[in-house]
């Protein structure tokens, strides 16, 4: 549905109140909103590399970008930093993040590359951005933080640390915030390649986008089993949320960096962003950040 190719596509997700997509493309540096009954994508560079965008109650948005947690101003595409993380990590940055059911802004952090393939480990961390705008750490010692929502009863928070290949299930406590006791929930198979982003259904099941594996996977969070698999037809599937007027679509967005020429030349959907309709399953509405 969106022509408009992203170097790294990721962390859609829909703005009922504009019924758009908003979503981010790490390596360029900005976020986008793309308008489905225009067709028209908008975007604000914000000077660095932006892991994850998300809804604020009093309009428009928090974002992840460098090593920081900021507010994005979408008229005026001024970008006020809250808080400055992780100062003595000169190569880390924020990746995935999503708000909690109490309006907190959940997003972690990730070593760059220093060649292809080469990047420092367990160098990143999870935080909690709340809507005083302090902070707390929640995982430390994380490969590339991730994919992440939680349970319809707001008991469970389901992570993705990329390089275990694996989603982690965690007690959640929804009036403190914190979550603890990590279990392993799903690890994938090798076609199923590296989990990237995740979101949930209205029924409690999790989507999972595999990058490099070409599809998104439906997990059933309580046998710990893939029930559904949707092949796309590029491999570097990164993220997925559900959006539509009920919620009954989902928007689930790719990459083309990572690609070699060989592979670029026969792909012509890398870092696009598709719609998947007809799943049966709808999804739910997003948190807001509560401030």
């Amino acid at each position: 549905v969106v022509k408009e190719k992203n170097r790294m596509g990721e962390c859609p997700v829909w703005e009922e109140r504009e019924s758009a997509l908003v979503y981010v493309d790490i390596n360029s540096q900005k976020v986008c909103r793309w308008s489905p009954l225009t067709n028209e994508v908008q975007s604000v560079s914000v000077g660095a590399r932006v892991g994850s965008v998300a809804l604020r109650q009093c309009g428009g948005y928090v974002i992840a970008l460098g090593t920081r947690f900021a507010f994005l101003d979408w008229d005026t595409q001024a970008v006020t930093t809250i808080l400055e993380l992780e100062q003595d990590k000169l190569n880390n940055r924020f990746n995935d993040g999503k708000v909690d059911p109490k309006g907190r802004f959940f997003a972690g952090t990730m070593a760059e590359e220093t060649a292809p393939g080469v990047r420092a480990r367990r160098q990143g961390a999870l935080y909690t951005l709340f809507p005083d705008h302090s902070v707390i750490k929640q995982l430390d010692q994380v490969d590339i933080s991730n994919g992440l929502d939680w349970s319809l009863d707001h008991r469970t928070f389901f992570h993705i640390d990329s390089l275990t290949y694996a989603v982690h299930a965690f007690s959640y406590d929804v009036h403190t915030g914190k979550i603890a006791c990590p279990r392993l929930l799903y690890r994938l198979a090798k076609e199923e390649h590296m989990p990237d982003g995740m979101c949930i259904d209205a029924e409690g099941k999790l989507w999972v986008a595999c990058i490099d594996g070409g599809r998104v996977i439906r997990v059933d969070p309580e046998t710990g089993r893939r029930i559904q698999t949707v092949t796309l037809p590029t491999p570097r599937i990164t993220s997925c949320c559900f959006g539509g007027k009920d919620y009954s679509e989902m928007y689930v967005t790719s990459a083309y960096d990572g690609l070699d020429e060989a592979t670029l030349a026969k792909d012509p959907h890398a870092g696009e962003i598709f719609k998947i309709t007809g799943l049966g399953v709808k999804g739910i509405p997003q948190n807001f950040y509560a401030a």
